[in-house]
């Protein structure tokens, strides 16, 4: 009994905690249904205040976009405006320009009729003029056929013999002018000759002055040059007559004198007693001796090589001598000997081309001026002195005559002669041949391109060729290839009028015209 009374009382205790259980958990149940309650109306509440709150913010956007959006539309449509009102009022000018093409077409076509109409007129009057000439020139002819007393037949018989007598005097006219025209080919192929030998026999211009100088190895061997007293110096100018310049230069002396030979007898002197160390005045004396000796081999030396290139034999060795001493000399600072080798080379071609003997040629040429190596030593002019040297020494009369003419003092008597002159003057004239001053130099390049600006149409101009050609060029619209021979005639004349100058200046007019186009 106590065991079941146990178990009721366990089961009754059991049921009352059961019920109690519920009761607490009913409790806490409503209790957090009350507090879920109220957190959810508390969302809801919250939720309801965020969706008030962004309602009204996207309707504050929404108006600030839709404004926007407005103010867009509206700027574009005052655009729009904008253009469509440049549009019309370019249309408007159209339309005006059009208005005034019709206008002007309407003049125009106007203006047609009324020249048609003129044109009209024009071609009845002359229809009219035309029946009018064709039956006053009827009239003439057979007025001309009564006073002449001839038929259409006889008259053309006589036409035709006055045209016969016509064609004789232009025949004649014709053979006239063929002739002109043979001298001036013959005038143009003495030119080529002329050209074409120079070509050939083209030589280098050597120009001499009046001072030599000599290096020296230190600044010490002036003193010693000098010597005590001057005794070293004073010794050499009196063996050689030459002036021995000693300045500050450094290194160097010059020495001055207008004797070619003497001046290089000096220099060979000086250099051996420089190379040798001992100068005094007896081995000054030596050392000039031997220079002498040496000059005369050389000069020997010159002028057997000279007529060995040119191809020149059977001269006395005397002569030759002389010859070597046109090395040494100079005319208007032009070297002489090389002066009388290009004669005698520029001779010598022509004169194959003109089938004379071109070694005698030669021969003459290099003579000619065999003068100027004795006319500081010989009284005469070098002509009479090399007529009398070349008779001495009995070379060819051709030879003494082209001596003697090519001058002009006496007439030449055979082709080689005139050659010769020719070639002397070819030598002396061409481009920087002989020296001339600046001065004169520029002022008559100056003088040249003066006179040709002068004349009117001339763009600019250029002397070039050392003065030996003047180039113009001339504005085509203002001269026509006709008038630019006469300019360059008239500048030719004014030229030989005006200025002075050796051998002949070439006149060139040039008109040139450009037409430029570019393609892209």
């Amino acid at each position: 009994m106590f065991i079941i009374t146990t178990l009721v009382v366990a089961l009754v205790l059991i049921v009352i905690g059961i019920v109690v259980g519920f009761l607490v958990r009913k409790k806490v149940y409503e209790n957090s249904l009350k507090q879920a309650g109220k957190s959810a109306s508390d969302i809801i509440n919250a939720a309801k205040k965020d969706a008030a709150s962004a309602k009204k913010e996207a309707l504050i956007e929404a108006r600030e976009q839709s404004h926007k959006y407005r103010q867009e539309q509206e700027d574009d449509l005052r655009d729009r405006r904008k253009e469509l009102q440049r549009q019309e009022n370019r249309m408007l000018q159209r339309e005006e320009v059009l208005d005034h093409k019709d206008s002007s077409l309407d003049q125009r076509e106007h203006s047609l009729e009324k020249r048609e109409q003129k044109i009209d007129t024009t071609e009845q009057q002359l229809e009219q003029q035309t029946k009018k000439v064709s039956s006053t020139l009827d009239q003439q002819q057979k007025k001309l056929e009564e006073i002449a007393a001839m038929t259409h037949d006889q008259a053309r018989s006589h036409l035709l013999k006055q045209l016969d007598e016509h064609l004789v005097q232009e025949k004649a006219h014709l053979i006239k002018a063929s002739e002109e025209s043979a001298k001036q080919d013959a005038t143009k192929k003495a030119k080529q000759i002329i050209v074409e030998a120079i070509q050939q026999s083209a030589a280098d211009t050597v120009s001499e002055t009046t001072v030599t100088t000599v290096s020296l190895p230190n600044e010490e061997m002036k003193g010693r040059i000098i010597g005590r007293e001057g005794r070293n110096i004073r010794t050499l100018e009196s063996l050689t007559g030459i002036d021995v310049i000693i300045d500050d230069t450094p290194q160097a002396v010059a020495l001055s004198g207008f004797d070619p030979i003497r001046r290089e007898i000096a220099r060979i002197a000086l250099e051996k007693l420089i190379s040798d160390g001992r100068i005094h005045p007896a081995r000054i004396e030596e050392m000039v001796d031997k220079s002498r000796k040496e000059m005369d081999t050389k000069i020997r030396e010159l002028g057997e090589q000279t007529i060995y290139d040119l191809g020149i034999h059977n001269i006395s060795p005397d002569l030759i001598k002389i010859i070597g001493r046109l090395n040494f000399r100079t005319s208007y600072g032009q070297n002489v000997l090389s002066h009388s080798v290009e004669v005698a080379k520029l001779a010598g071609t022509m004169a194959v081309e003109l089938g004379e003997d071109e070694t005698l040629a030669r021969r003459a040429g290099l003579l000619h001026d065999i003068g100027k190596a004795l006319d500081h030593e010989i009284e005469g002019s070098h002509v009479e002195i090399g007529v009398d040297i070349t008779t001495k020494y009995k070379e060819p009369k051709v030879v003494i005559n082209t001596i003697a003419s090519h001058h002009g003092d006496v007439e030449p008597q055979s082709m080689i002669a005139v050659l010769v002159a020719a070639a002397d003057a070819i030598s002396a004239a061409r481009p920087g041949a002989r020296s001339e001053s600046m001065e004169n130099y520029i002022h008559r390049l100056e003088k040249l391109e003066e006179i040709a600006n002068n004349y009117d149409g001339v763009d600019h101009s250029y002397a070039i060729q050392a003065g030996r050609e003047i180039r113009i060029m001339v504005k085509p619209e203002r001269i026509s290839d006709n008038q630019t021979a006469i300019l360059a005639r008239n500048i030719r004349n004014q030229i030989e009028k005006e200025l002075e100058y050796p051998g002949h200046i070439k006149v060139t007019v040039i008109r040139e015209t450009r037409k430029i186009a570019y393609a892209k």
